[in-house]
């Protein structure tokens, strides 16, 4: 696969390289993160709780984990949306088997356009999907859109570690040993090398507050977790 976007829009090969390695998806991340990647949507799922939500919108929401984790947690409302629809029908199956089909709903969304009407939800949550968004201001003028006033937004999002020796071994990680075992669970290396590729191009720290405060939030925040391997930020439409 040549680097995403070159040839065509970024959206499209996006949305094929999810589809491709859906049914392994999430034994991925387990197997990538040692599971510390479920660690971090617990920190998501206490921020969404603290805004006492009764609908939330999950946007990039893959097979569903983040969705069934709120609904699990006690919210009553979920509806999460991806461009991916085999990651979806993974994310269904999931959803029927532990019986939250009346929690939570996964539909076929782009982040970019929205099928919501304004100030449709409580809170948003988005788990490692806005370094793939195409038009990054665009994705969150959306989510700021469908947000009511008094709503707020919590991102997790993988980042990159400053520290010595994190930092060097966060690099060796990601450049020779993501792309050999997504390859060998997946059998797609385009998606585990195109991983660390988006994450060196992501506007991470400051400079995705900049954007979310661009798209209309207030009181933007940011908190890096597990030695600076991924952030959480938090945005506030009031």
């Amino acid at each position: 696969m040549p680097p995403i976007g070159m040839v065509e829009g970024k959206k499209p090969q996006i949305e094929r390289m999810f589809d491709a390695i859906a049914p392994r998806y999430d034994l991925l991340n387990r197997v990538l993160s040692a599971g510390i990647d479920q660690k971090w949507r617990k920190k998501v799922i206490r921020l969404v709780l603290d805004a006492k939500p009764l609908h939330v919108l999950d946007v990039a929401t893959g097979t569903g984990d983040l969705a069934i984790m709120a609904a699990q947690h006690g919210i009553s409302s979920i509806i999460g949306v991806d461009i991916a629809e085999e990651m979806l029908a993974v994310g269904r199956r999931k959803v029927k088997s532990k019986g939250l089909d009346e929690r939570v709903t996964l539909q076929t969304g782009d982040a970019e356009a929205l099928p919501f009407n304004d100030g449709q939800f409580d809170a948003v949550m988005v788990a490692f999907g806005v370094r793939n968004f195409e038009d990054l201001d665009k994705g969150l003028s959306q989510i700021y859109r469908v947000l009511k006033t008094g709503g707020r937004l919590v991102v997790l999002e993988f980042s990159r570690p400053t520290a010595f020796p994190v930092k060097q071994g966060y690099a060796f990680y990601n450049k020779y040993v993501l792309p050999i075992i997504g390859r060998l669970i997946s059998g797609d290396q385009a998606a585990y090398t195109y991983l660390p590729e988006s994450i060196a191009a992501f506007p991470e720290g400051a400079s995705f507050l900049e954007h979310m405060k661009k798209a209309g939030f207030s009181e933007v925040r940011d908190q890096r977790v597990t030695f600076g391997v991924a952030s959480i930020y938090v945005g506030e439409r009031k």
